[in-house]
């Protein structure tokens, strides 16, 4: 099995759970491909230098399989690495949180032999696409969490104007507005009050960023519809941010938001869902008199 691993340079403290998961590895005779920048932190930082069958330059590689070694932001790079390339990801979570890396480290070793017993799920993720005619986000223009909006630093609110499928739904004054994936619906959206979709639906949800006016809840839509967008601002800029990689755009320009093409392929052990991460990781139903 071709494995390959990205990861994060903030992980000093976990360099125990990097190494057993390299052994591993090791003892399943995998071919272990590591992202260059990830084995650069392996080697200068923690003076680790596993054996490797090479390292992952660029973002065109041969993989049986990609495991994301870190938090959810990792493995949203992943995800941008990967891109159509139909590379099942597998997150192995030596962050924080945890939704998209949900493998625990005490959870390592039995998960990598679920995975080369081939006994696993995989789920498909939307992702939003980001359209403008003048090609003017320069990066990936693909988001697997959301697509958000928002004004620059300290300047004054923003106003966007937002239709549907061609029809006027509104405008916008606000900080900024979200539009979500089921998957990214458990991220910034959340944190905005926006509602907790589960991954199998066909949905998309938009999320206001401290609006001015209190009649203005986020909506949920079909993800076949077509979202249109224009920003008025003051200082006649904003900010542009798939799944936190920002861009400043011009006021004027026209956006168009789109479900993508493709999908993110998530791995998933058998005994883990939806259910069991909202109860662990947000204590879902949870009763604090309950003892």
């Amino acid at each position: 099995m071709r494995v390959g691993i990205f990861g994060s340079k903030y992980q000093v403290e976990k360099q125990s759970q990097i190494k057993r998961l390299f052994e591993k590895l090791i003892s399943q005779e995998a071919e272990i491909y590591v992202d260059v920048r990830f084995y650069n932190f392996l080697t200068d930082i923690l003076n680790y230098e596993p054996p490797v069958a090479g390292l992952l330059t660029d973002d065109n590689f041969d993989l049986d399989v990609a495991l994301s070694v870190g938090g959810d932001g990792t493995f949203l790079r992943t995800a941008a690495r990967v891109n159509r390339q139909d590379i099942p990801i597998l997150g192995i979570n030596t962050g924080r949180l945890g939704f998209l890396a949900d493998v625990g480290g005490n959870d390592i070793e039995d998960t990598l032999e679920e995975l080369f017993k081939n006994y696993y799920k995989i789920e498909e993720r939307t992702l939003l696409r980001l359209h403008t005619e003048e090609r003017a986000f320069h990066g990936y223009n693909y988001a697997l969490n959301e697509i958000a909006i928002l004004k620059r630093d300290t300047s004054s609110m923003i106003t966007i104007h937002t239709s549907l499928n061609d029809e006027y739904l509104a405008s916008y004054q606000a900080d900024g507005l979200l539009i979500a994936t089921p998957t990214g619906s458990t991220a910034y959206s959340m944190s905005v009050n926006g509602p907790i979709i589960i991954p199998q639906s066909k949905n998309i949800v938009l999320s206001p960023v401290a609006p001015h006016s209190l009649n203005v809840r986020p909506l949920i839509i079909p993800d076949t519809y077509t979202i249109t967008l224009g920003v008025e601002s003051r200082n006649k800029s904003f900010l542009i941010s798939l799944d936190g990689r920002s861009e400043v755009f011009p006021a004027g320009i026209q956006l168009t938001v789109t479900k993508a093409d493709y999908t993110t392929k998530v791995i998933k052990r058998y005994n883990h869902t939806f259910y069991q991460t909202l109860r662990e990781k947000l204590m879902w139903g949870a009763d604090a008199r309950m003892k």
